[in-house]
């Protein structure tokens, strides 16, 4: 990892952590399953081991793989606790992902079920059918 890549998930740990108030204590690092050395290391801009950024990510309230996804340089997707089960954390997608996932699933589906559409038609489709379902709220 290039130290830049490295300076920037410091930042961006250091500023999710400050948004979400937590204090950088043994406790809360305990909470994640890790030190509170590690976690100190990630806001230093210090390597640790891969499998230690799982345990950042879901301190920081990240999906699995936000730790790694800044230091490729993409955004983290935040995640949030379930209101039924706390131990259940449910990621929040930015809606050109669910887009791009819905029009997915419409070309798989075109593909498999009606036989002789172009490759226009059936982006057409799913283009459309992402629309509609935005349209209507359900995107």
């Amino acid at each position: 990892m290039a130290p830049r890549d490295l300076d920037r998930l410091a930042t961006a740990a250091r500023k999710r952590r400050l948004d979400l108030g937590l204090a950088l204590n043994d406790k809360n690092a305990k909470a994640a399953g890790t030190s509170k050395g590690t976690w100190q290391r990630v806001e230093r801009g210090e390597a640790i081991r891969p499998t230690n950024y799982k345990k950042i990510d879901g301190l920081l309230q990240w999906a699995p793989g936000g730790c790694l996804a800044i230091l490729r340089g993409d955004e983290p997707i935040e995640s949030s606790p379930s209101e039924g089960d706390p131990g259940v954390m449910i990621s929040k997608l930015p809606p050109e992902a669910l887009d791009e996932e819905a029009r997915n699933v419409v070309k798989l589906a075109a593909i498999a079920t009606a036989g002789g559409l172009t490759s226009d038609e059936i982006k057409k489709l799913a283009d459309k059918v992402v629309k509609d379902l935005r349209a209507n709220g359900m995107l």
